[in-house]
């Protein structure tokens, strides 16, 4: 965050709370007698609070599931930490402010809902697997969210949300499949007002929650009847098939993909080469780096445009091609 920002880290405050102090982290590097405001670090204190532990969820599940190897805590709560990436678990609070900036306004509303009935849409921030009814940090999140406007201006994002929530909990079709408001709806909103890039959110949701993956983890030290897990699976596939040589096989680089936007980490990647082989020289002159030597390329650079491809920048083949070669060289 610092480094985004360009300013200096300051060192803890012993005499703050843990909220607090956070809060007095990020931004008393230009001026050590900065005290952040008691009632946003009471805001920040009730969201970590309510994120802390949620039971067997996906991320501490991986943590108990790493555990039961043996493996030492960091690694355990790094595979956690994995899982929480996820953009139907973590990154589930950026997911509702970009639904929001898509709905734009409360008149867009009923329009949208209508997509998310005709499947042309999903309304992220709804549902949840254990509470069917409402979650109940929800409403507590909402409160929070009020007294953080109050202090720092009011996102026009909150009024959309507002009436999202209302229009859906008086449409028959969610509240038959109760589909309520869950606590990612309203967190990604107060996170956004405190200051804190979308790509922060993960990390905000992973320093509370750290207390419960560290709670299993313990935990299942002193259980006696810890095992390493393995979940039990059930084959339900097809009982018995021929076996097609390999002759008969279609090619591997048939299968379908999945199409996701090239990354920019991809492009940099794929504008580059080997440096081994052929040389290959750039056009509008030679690529020469440090001490005159010409870098060489085993093959020039690839298009990186936008066509169908997984982020890691892999294209539609790549991934199988060298299998193709290998089965039928043979």
């Amino acid at each position: 965050y610092h480094r985004n920002t360009g300013r200096p880290p300051a060192h803890p405050n012993q005499t703050m709370g843990y909220a607090e102090n956070f809060l007095y982290m990020l931004d008393a590097g230009l001026d050590p007698n900065h005290r952040p405001n008691p009632r946003l670090a009471k805001a920040l204190d009730v969201m970590f609070l309510l994120h802390a532990e949620h039971e067997m969820n996906c991320s501490t599940a991986a943590a108990r599931h790493l555990a039961s190897s043996g493996v030492d805590v960091y690694s355990a709560v790094a595979g956690a930490v994995g899982a929480l990436y996820g953009p139907l678990h973590g990154g589930a609070n950026e997911a509702v402010l970009k639904m929001l900036a898509r709905i734009g306004n409360k008149e867009a509303i009923p329009a949208f809902l209508k997509r998310v009935k005709d499947k042309k849409e999903k309304m992220f921030g709804f549902g949840h697997r254990v509470y069917k009814n409402f979650d109940p940090r929800a409403n507590v999140i909402r409160e929070v969210a009020e007294e953080v406007f109050r202090l720092v201006g009011r996102d026009p994002l909150i009024d959309v949300a507002v009436e999202l929530e209302k229009a859906a909990r008086q449409d028959e079709y969610f509240v038959q499949r109760k589909l309520y408001p869950n606590v990612d709806f309203y967190s990604g909103l107060v996170y956004r007002a405190l200051g804190f890039p979308p790509e922060f959110f993960t990390v905000l949701f992973a320093v509370p929650r750290a207390a419960g993956y560290l709670a299993h983890w313990r935990e299942s030290l002193t259980d006696p009847d810890a095992k390493i897990a393995r979940p039990q699976q059930v084959y339900q596939g097809e009982w018995l098939r021929s076996y097609p040589a390999l002759a008969a096989r279609p090619p591997a680089s048939s299968d379908s993909m999945w199409h996701v936007q090239v990354s920019n980490a991809s492009r940099r990647r794929l504008a580059g080469g080997s440096s081994s082989g052929k040389e290959f020289r750039p056009s509008g002159g030679t690529a020469s780096g440090g001490g005159g030597r010409t870098s060489s390329f085993a093959h020039p650079p690839r298009d990186v445009g936008l066509g169908p491809a997984f982020s890691s920048g892999v294209v539609p083949g790549d991934a199988t091609g060298g299998v193709d070669k290998l089965f039928h060289a043979r």
